[in-house]
């Protein structure tokens, strides 16, 4: 699939024509499915289209730093806004995807404000999210509102993990956030796995 590149403008009118058709837009994106240890997380974002930060993208493509300030203007400036888990035990029953789908629907129902549609990044969308749903493949690239919940989510969970290394500090995972790095893997296979991997990532490892 070719890379989507999109300017701020653009991301700007995507939204714009979606809110004057529907009302109340929000941004749904969550982040965590790859690694190996932690809950899932997602956000829900609806922007205030009068006050919308300068710089937000997709959360990949933006430095932590730069994400950490982002992520408490758009707290600050938008109209409303939440985040919402799944965790491990729920991954591990559900299976990563299901468990994805159920902390984005879990984030939508926590918002103060019910939106009129729901911009889901990805080709699948949670059921019964209690409003319409759109899915937008690169969503976090293309739409304000998706970049918007993608940072939140992100720097949500790196701050989760973060916290995790204090309690399980041979893990390095204030470094790796849980991801497959040759450290992380390497200290699996000398310490074993912890309460916050997801041992149906780990078969083909240990």
């Amino acid at each position: 699939m070719a890379k989507i590149v999109t300017t701020a403008a653009e991301r700007a009118e995507f939204d714009a024509v979606l809110r004057e058709k529907y009302g109340l837009v929000c941004g749904v994106d969550e982040a965590g499915r790859g690694p190996l240890a932690g809950d899932v997380y997602a956000a829900a974002v609806i922007l205030d289209p009068e006050n919308i930060p300068e710089g937000i993208n997709d959360s990949k493509k933006i430095s932590e730093k730069k994400r950490e300030l982002l992520a408490e203007e758009i707290k600050e400036r938008a109209l409303c806004w939440a985040i919402a888990t799944a965790s491990v035990a729920e991954i591990e029953e559900l299976n990563i995807l299901n468990a994805a789908m159920l902390a984005m629907k879990r984030a939508v129902e926590a918002l103060e404000e019910r939106p009129a549609l729901c911009l889901i990044d990805g080709n699948r969308k949670p059921e019964g999210i209690g409003a319409e749903t759109l899915t937008v493949v690169g969503g976090d690239a293309r739409s304000l509102c998706i970049g918007a919940a993608s940072i939140l989510a992100k720097t949500a969970r790196d701050e989760s993990m973060r916290a995790a290394a204090l309690e399980y500090p041979d893990y390095g995972f204030e470094k790796h956030k849980g991801y497959g790095t040759k450290q992380h893997i390497e200290a699996l296979k000398k310490y074993g796995i912890c309460e916050i991997h997801r041992p149906s990532f780990l078969k083909k490892i240990l």
